[in-house]
């Protein structure tokens, strides 16, 4: 028995699929879009960053190249015009100072006057060395990002120019880059939102809104289920393919370990077995042969809110089955030659016993010699030709069988049989259906009833052909007898009809043989069967 897994068992399991999915999505997005403000916020603040230091760097540069800054550096500012030149420099430009000083750093100018001639508060080594100093530094005017460049004369350093920006002028830049960001990430969030209601909303519905443990649990069952049950189970979409397939099914159509998402016409099925499985019609107790196989098969369409969903084909093994009603068969035809011969060999007892009692011995020795070399003709003509003992007890069977139902069973005298065509059980399903086809065949009919059989050993192959005087097959239907399900006879299409000819059909063309039928004039079907072993 199996556990049965409901919501309520699954109450303490969590939430469902869909807002696991809902609330992972979720996390993952508003993560990312996360991870992507800050980054974008740390790439405008690099970039505020370098906009104000390629700013400050290029009026530095400038300033310093300056003729009259040059001039007016190089006899000390003895004029005193840097101080109104670089003011204007510093309004002009949006920078927080422009300082221009000796190259010990006395300042000749700055935006606050009480600061001029005083020593100038930051790292001026690089440029009096003749290069640049870029760096951020807290002066008189607070912490700011600066340049400091060298004011050369002649190849010598004659001054220093620094430029700065405070960081507060800065950080208001930065500020005017955040409100594009902040948007983009809150249009970001809301197209995320909608993205995962919408697959929130696909998910529940693909998943009926089923928590996982349940369907976890549902997987488990159905797949155990779908293990163990006897009869093959194969799900084919409206499509034609196959959607899964159980162990049995695999086993019994022969289809590969993994026939999903394959189509049923490329998994090597006969054809009725094919179209059988994909058309439109709903089947019961559909009888199929493959291979050595009897299979019974039924049909359902599945529907769910109006939707096609394809098939459900169940298919069951009936080989067994029809083996042992062909056995039953045969044992109830012999119980029933055995029955006849026992009420003929009564008659011909008393026939014999009343001659001798009306004084004529010598007919009652001339009639019981006469039954009995005929049934030993028919016993020599059977042992002598035929090397398997399975073969002979089945003719000789026949043969009794055929003569209780008022038909005479020929065999030809240069019967021919070896030894090694094929499987007793084989051998058995050939010849046997052949004979009890031609016997059905001629029963009833008015006129001759019989039935010839003849074998000949051809040497790497053995034929066998069987001979009727009934009405024989029309040629339009010669091709559907080996149909299986398909009957000439009264009742053909009823349950055990159908099958004989199918099955020797399929025995043969697996041994690697021929059938044929032709006529007239009854019906006259040859069969050839290559031998196992060398002639």
């Amino acid at each position: 028995m199996y556990a049965v897994f409901t919501r309520d068992d699954a109450g303490r399991a969590g939430r469902s699929v869909a807002a696991q999915t809902t609330a992972l999505v979720v996390a993952l997005v508003f993560g990312v879009i996360a991870a992507g403000l800050a980054a974008a916020y740390v790439q405008a603040r690099r970039a505020v960053a370098d906009e104000a230091t390629a700013r400050v760097l290029a009026v530095a540069q400038s300033v310093a190249a300056e003729p009259d800054v040059v001039a007016a550096v190089g006899d000390g500012d003895a004029g005193g015009v840097l101080q109104p030149l670089a003011e204007a420099v510093r309004v002009n430009t949006r920078t927080d100072f422009v300082v221009v000083m000796s190259p010990d750093g006395i300042r000749y100018s700055h935006p606050n006057p009480e600061q001029v001639g005083r020593r100038f508060v930051g790292h001026i080594e690089g440029a009096q060395a003749g290069g640049t100093v870029v760096e951020d530094y807290t002066g008189t005017l607070g912490p700011s990002r600066r340049a400091v460049v060298p004011v050369l004369s002649g190849g010598r350093v004659v001054g220093l120019v620094a430029v700065g920006i405070g960081k507060e002028a800065v950080n208001a830049r930065l500020a005017d880059e955040l409100p594009p960001l902040l948007v983009a990430g809150a249009v970001a969030g809301l197209l995320a939102a909608v993205g995962t209601t919408l697959i929130a909303r696909r998910v529940r519905r693909q998943t009926r809104g089923l928590r996982a443990a349940e369907l976890q649990a549902m997987h488990d069952h159905h797949d155990a289920v779908l293990h163990s049950v006897t009869e093959g189970l194969v799900l084919v979409d409206p499509e034609g393919r196959v959607r899964l397939a159980n162990d049995e099914a695999r086993r019994l159509l022969g289809l590969p370990e993994d026939p999903a998402g394959r189509e049923v016409a490329e998994l090597g099925l006969a054809a009725p077995l094919v179209a059988a499985m994909t058309d439109a019609d709903v089947r019961e107790d559909d009888l199929h042969v493959t291979g050595s196989r009897v299979l019974v098969l039924n049909k359902a369409r599945a529907h769910r809110d109006g939707e096609d969903l394809g098939s459900v084909v169940t298919v069951r093994d009936r080989t067994d089955l029809e083996e042992l009603t062909g056995e039953l068969g045969a044992a109830r035809g012999l119980a029933e030659a055995l029955r006849s011969q026992a009420h003929e060999s009564g008659n011909r007892l008393h026939t014999m016993v009343s001659l001798i009692e009306l004084g004529h011995p010598e007919r009652a020795v001339e009639f019981a010699t006469g039954e009995l070399e005929r049934a030993q003709q028919l016993t020599d003509v059977v042992v002598t030709g035929v090397e398997d003992p399975t073969v002979s007890a089945l003719l000789l069977g026949k043969a009794a069988e055929a003569h209780e139902r008022g038909v005479e069973l020929v065999i030809d005298p240069g019967l021919r049989w070896p030894a090694d065509v094929g499987t007793a059980r084989d051998v058995v399903t050939v010849i046997g259906n052949l004979v009890d086809n031609a016997v059905d065949a001629v029963t009833g009919v008015d006129g001759v009833r019989r039935v010839s059989l003849r074998s000949r050993d051809l040497g790497d192959r053995v034929e066998l052909v069987v001979a009727d005087t009934g009405p024989g097959i029309p040629p339009e239907l010669r091709s559907r007898v080996l149909e299986r399900g398909f009957s000439t006879k009264s009742g053909g299409g009823q349950a055990g009809r159908g099958i004989g000819l199918a099955l020797v059909h399929h025995t043969v063309e697996r041994l690697g043989g021929t059938l044929a039928i032709d006529d007239p004039p009854g019906a006259t079907v040859t069969v050839t069967l290559p031998l196992r072993g060398p002639a």
